[in-house]
């Protein structure tokens, strides 16, 4: 199976180590060489620099033979426009885009694209964290 990554920072590289530890051939694309460093000096899979949205990087990183994308730079417009190439452009069904905006990600998640959004994951697990807490009914004569 072939991983494409898009953005390797903290969460792409993250996503593309695990990946590769499963087994899969993994590439990540970056456009910052240095982003390298982020996959350790064992990294046996590959690395394209270069800007997501350019097709020429995204066949050099092996698009056109690839199962998944994920799409994890640190801009949601960035974002959108890169998974919806690779998914349209590219026939590429499982394709997961990173959107920090959940209203954004409700659009785009509306129309097709597989979207993930780690606000919305963050509020719903605070919110739950919260009404996890035995909070006292009262506190010194206060009723909470």
């Amino acid at each position: 199976m072939k991983l494409i990554v898009i953005g390797c920072g903290r969460v792409g590289s993250t996503i593309a180590k695990r990946f590769a530890a499963e087994g899969w051939d993994v590439t990540a694309v970056d456009d910052n060489e240095s982003a390298l460093s982020r996959l350790g000096e064992n990294w046996t899979g590959g690395f394209v620099r270069g800007h997501g949205m350019d097709n020429a990087v995204l066949r050099e990183a092996g698009i056109e033979d690839a199962d998944a994308v994920v799409v994890s730079t640190d801009g949601d417009n960035t974002n959108v426009v890169i998974g919806q190439v690779a998914q349209k452009r590219f026939g590429i069904e499982c394709t997961v885009v990173r959107i920090l905006d959940p209203a954004r990600a409700d659009f785009y998640r509306e129309r097709g694209l597989r979207t993930i959004c780690p606000t919305s994951t963050a509020i719903d697990a605070l919110g739950d964290a919260v009404r996890s807490c035995e909070i006292p009914q009262s506190r010194e004569g206060v009723t909470v």
